[in-house]
């Protein structure tokens, strides 16, 4: 099961905190909370340069969304580590 981590931010740093999220990398999904009701659910896709242009009505949309509410949770949900092989020599 993916670990998942939740932040309480406050509406007007809403955008900057999920931008700064999606940036750590080993993340699978964003989901924003308030009143612990799902607002949003993001996900989240490599950092390329077309990912980066999709994202933009994304963080609008999330900007936009911070302006309405005072305080929300950001649960975000990260990559399972892949598991290493290991081979027995011989």
């Amino acid at each position: 099961m993916p670990a998942k981590e939740k932040y309480s931010v406050s509406g007007d740093r809403l955008a900057e905190r999920v931008k700064e999220l999606a940036r750590q990398g080993g993340i699978r999904r964003i989901r924003i909370l308030h009143e612990d009701r799902p607002l949003v659910d993001i996900p989240v896709i490599s950092p390329t340069t077309a990912a980066k242009a999709l994202a933009a009505p994304v963080v609008a949309a999330v900007s936009e969304l911070g302006k309405l509410i005072k305080e929300c949770t950001i649960e975000v949900e990260k990559k399972e580590p892949k598991e290493r092989k290991t081979g027995k020599g011989g």
